[in-house]
């Protein structure tokens, strides 16, 4: 009970500052079911040993659930809190779930949704502050799947002092995805978009150190709106602190960690997890990248698996076997960080590029190229301008046709020390050969801990971060994103989030052109687990007056799978002004080496019917699954088209 009651005052104290508990003075309430005794009002007594409880008795009612709140005036609301029940039942806690607005009762406004883990733990679901009188939250499963019927003690209302309605013109932040885990990893799947998610061998905390052979896993199905949770145990992983490569079938390869020796794969196809052999070296915090040729290179990882000589090796494909590279050391790349070997080999910045090689653009000041044929070799490719060591910071490869890198952000330290607002454009060429760099305009907002995702347009958009980077502190966190435009080479803020996204947060492209930001924590009873994302749409979106605007469709594509230097015919509802192609991503600790986006220029045009080619160098498309994306002379983009680039 003391450690439940921790949880909950940590839970308060992580209210961001613009959510304040609000009055529930002559607030009333209804609910669809009640059990005498256990009546809707018991949500609001404040006393968090009585309980709402829908009717079990002479007979269960039948779910779903609603409880509905009225607030009597308009109120800027920006969150809910739901406490279960706190005695030894768990009867009724809510699982599934919705949250919706109104401001008559009449018409309303979904902000939030998703499943909640099941214990008595304070549910806390943050979302973008909106004006409204009324809160309903409807309860679709019970979470533990034990009955029909829903229980709750307590329902707090979060509210912000003042209203700004935000600007389309600066995107759009939708309802919140509520997770029955505090995800530190994500991966978007082929094909169906669905979002893949895992934390460590608990829901809200990690072990540590050596793991215990188990994952808490979720999957977001963008199409029903709904969150599963899985637990998976038969690869023997922990997976929490790994590296991670979409190999050049599509599937999730996740590398080391917690239990750092150890490889496991997720197939979406089968929706199944299989375990690989064991890399050569334990690691955990390294990043892996896929190569030209099908294989997955890693280096670096001493947070786990012992310190220190985290040298390079290689996945082969076709005989499913990892290689020591003896010529690939982890030497070169290394920062100067203050706590050594243990943070200095952490999270480099990857990149898989022509004939069998790996660019490595940081986070050391000094950049290196890795040749990952053979026994391996290394070749330094100059430093990165005046930048220092950026660890923590992002690199987006937002034209791999003309070898183009933003890196932004970053901070000489892990931790306890200051972010740089710095960006500088890397251009690489011919495997072996120094680097271009060039500093551009630097970011409005220091940051360290934060996501970068490129757009369809080739834009970049920064989420999250903090100032000064402290894991697991929201002090200092950065909830304006900005966007980076390649062709004035600057950055402009967009909407803010409603929620901090810092140690342990992500964010990816989603098919439909949106972004998904999420996590942050993972940290027991600390006061910064995030359990939740918001999805994030462009201004490219919008039309002026703020209504949406009219996306360009791909009717047909002559082929899904295709070969590097092929064309392929694609046919749309209307004319295309230009296209690209984006691959398939994944991300944990501000790491995603898989996204790229390779711009593409028709070779030909008869009416809407467009002939694409794909680029002649798997190094620049690398193999693997893309999104393929047309966009109208608006910029406004379609929804994605899956295809699969395969081996050369």
């Amino acid at each position: 009970m003391r450690r439940l009651l921790t949880t909950i005052v940590a839970a308060y104290a992580s209210l961001a500052a613009t959510q304040t508990i609000t009055p529930r003075t002559g607030w009333t309430v209804t609910a669809d079911s009640f059990q005498p005794g256990n009546e809707a009002r018991n949500v609001l007594d404040g006393n968090t040993g009585s309980i709402w409880h829908t009717q079990y008795s002479p007979t269960n009612a039948a779910l779903p659930h609603a409880i509905t709140i009225d607030m009597k005036n308009i109120i800027n609301v920006n969150g809910l809190t739901y406490l279960p029940r706190q005695d030894a039942s768990l009867n009724g806690n809510i699982g599934q779930h919705k949250i919706e607005l109104s401001s008559d009762s009449s018409t309303w406004t979904t902000l939030a949704f998703g499943t909640y883990y099941d214990d008595r733990s304070l549910k806390t679901t943050p979302f973008t502050t909106t004006p409204a009188r009324y809160v309903r939250l409807t309860a679709q499963t019970e979470a533990g799947g034990r009955g029909p019927w829903i229980s709750a003690a307590e329902i707090n209302i979060l509210s912000a002092a003042t209203y700004t309605a935000p600007a389309t013109s600066k995107g759009v932040w939708g309802a919140t995805l509520d997770f029955p885990i505090v995800p530190a990893a994500a991966a978007v799947l082929q094909g169906s978009g669905k979002v893949l998610l895992w934390s460590s061998y608990r829901a809200y905390e990690f072990g540590g150190g050596s793991g215990s052979g188990t994952t808490e896993t979720a999957i977001y199905d963008p199409a029903t709106g709904t969150v599963s949770r899985r637990v998976i145990t038969n690869t023997q992983h922990d997976m929490f602190c790994p590296g991670i490569s979409l190999d050049a079938g599509g599937r999730i390869f996740v590398t080391g960690g917690n239990d750092a020796p150890k490889t496991s794969v997720y197939d979406s196809n089968a929706n199944t997890w299989i375990a690989a052999p064991n890399m050569k070296i334990a690691r955990g915090y390294q990043s892996s990248a896929t190569l030209s040729n099908g294989n997955i290179f890693t280096i670096g990882g001493s947070w786990s698996g012992g310190r220190g000589n985290k040298n390079g090796e290689v996945w082969n494909a076709v005989t499913n076997t990892w290689s020591l590279l003896p010529g690939c050391p982890v030497a070169p790349m290394l920062t100067a960080d203050a706590q050594g070997i243990f943070r200095s080999d952490n999270h480099g910045w990857l990149f898989g590029w022509k004939s069998g090689s790996v660019f490595q653009a940081g986070p050391s000041k000094a950049m290196n190229w890795y040749t990952a044929t053979g026994t391996g070799a290394q070749k330094p490719a100059g430093l990165r301008g005046n930048d220092p060591d950026s660890m923590n910071g992002n690199a987006i490869m937002y034209d791999a046709v003309n070898g183009k890198i933003l890196t932004v952000g970053g901070a000489p330290n892990y931790q306890d020390n200051d972010a740089t607002g710095n960006a500088h454009v890397v251009t690489i060429g011919s495997p072996g050969t120094t680097a271009s760099v060039a500093a551009v305009g630097s970011m409005a907002n220091r940051r360290g801990f934060h996501n970068s995702v490129v757009l369809p347009d080739g834009k970049v958009l920064v989420t999250g971060g903090e100032v000064r980077p402290v894991p697991f502190s929201d002090a200092g966190a950065v909830l304006t994103p900005e966007l980076f435009n390649p062709a004035t080479s600057s950055f402009s803020t967009v909407n803010s989030e409603a929620v901090p996204r810092t140690y342990h947060s992500w964010s990816l492209l989603l098919p439909d052109a949106t972004v998904i930001s999420g996590g942050g924590g993972l940290c027991g009873s600390c006061s910064t687990n995030h359990p939740n994302a918001q999805i994030f749409s462009p201004a490219y979106l919008f039309n002026a007056d703020g209504s949406k605007a009219a996306r360009p469709v791909i009717d047909s594509v002559s082929a899904t799978s295709v070969a590097v230097g092929t064309t392929m015919t694609v046919t749309t509802n209307s004319v295309v002004a230009s296209w690209s192609l984006v691959r398939y991503a994944s991300v944990t600790h501000s790491v995603n080496t898989d996204q790229r986006r390779v711009p593409l220029r028709p070779e030909a045009t008869n009416g809407n019917t467009y002939t694409l080619r794909i680029p002649s160098d798997s190094g620049v498309a690398l193999p693997g699954s893309w999104m393929l994306y047309a966009m109208n002379a608006q910029g406004v983009p379609s929804i994605s088209k899956t295809i699969t680039i395969r081996v050369s």
